[in-house]
């Protein structure tokens, strides 16, 4: 895979945001990406843009309110294949150790 993203959809609500955050991962289902949710967003890896631009816009579109707030922001390496796990694992590398802590 080598488009790799992080996709933030939530509505702009001040009750908790969980089952419409739900919808949004759920519609990643239905398009050719892998994908992991974290507290800050979804990491979504797909093989072109445009299947990755198609999953951002079911998740958006799958979000119910009268207004929804959609962040995406894009690594697309187009001259070789990288993972999002490989990001991770050359950032640990560096530290020499892993890259979280134990709070």
């Amino acid at each position: 895979m080598t488009v790799v993203a992080l996709l933030s959809v939530a509505p702009v609500t001040e009750q908790s945001m969980a089952d419409e955050v739900a919808k949004a991962v759920e519609a990643l289902e239905e398009y050719d990406v892998g994908y992991e949710t974290n507290p800050m967003g979804t990491v979504i890896e797909a093989d072109s843009t445009d299947e990755l631009f198609a999953a951002a816009q079911a998740a958006h579109e799958a979000v119910d309110g009268d207004r929804v707030s959609t962040v995406l922001k894009i690594d697309d390496k187009r001259t070789r294949d990288a993972a999002a796990s490989e990001k991770v694992e050359a950032v640990e590398e560096a530290l020499g150790r892993p890259a979280s802590s134990d709070r």
